[in-house]
């Protein structure tokens, strides 16, 4: 007979517990899934939470920063930089169709503006120039 051991409240026996296993880790995720569902509970969004809502979340939220930050450093790469500054972010949400929809109305702080000049305000080929490139020398 086992003294060792004795029964805990509802049934649980003492001694060893198992460590903590994060939601995140479970999930696979990296971002906090367990503060994730403490900020959903504590907006009250809804009266009622799937346990699933927040580990959906985190997992959509990591998916959108994943995606910026690998175009941004494809544009401080581009730019001959190894650090990503606001101006490489906004370049890639700018030039990017879906993630440029997403952040209409978003304005970044020290991004600037994408580099763009009015063909209208270009200097027009004048004909006589045009003329002149075509004819050959003689």
């Amino acid at each position: 007979m086992e003294s060792a051991t004795i029964k805990g409240a509802g049934g649980r026996r003492g001694g060893e517990r198992k460590k903590a296993v994060r939601k995140s880790t479970k999930a696979g995720l990296q971002f906090p899934v367990g503060r994730i569902a403490r900020f959903m509970k504590k907006g009250r969004y809804a009266q009622r939470m799937g346990t699933g809502a927040p580990i959906y979340l985190a997992a959509v939220l990591e998916y959108l920063a994943a995606e910026v930050l690998e175009l941004a450093g494809n544009a401080a790469r581009d730019n001959k930089k190894n650090r990503i500054n606001p101006r490489h972010v906004l370049l890639a949400i700018r030039n990017d169709d879906e993630l440029g929809k997403l952040l209409q109305g978003v304005t970044i702080a020290n991004g600037g503006v994408l580099p763009n000049i009015n063909p209208v305000l270009l200097p027009k080929r004048s004909t006589t120039d045009s003329e002149k490139a075509s004819q050959p020398k003689s």
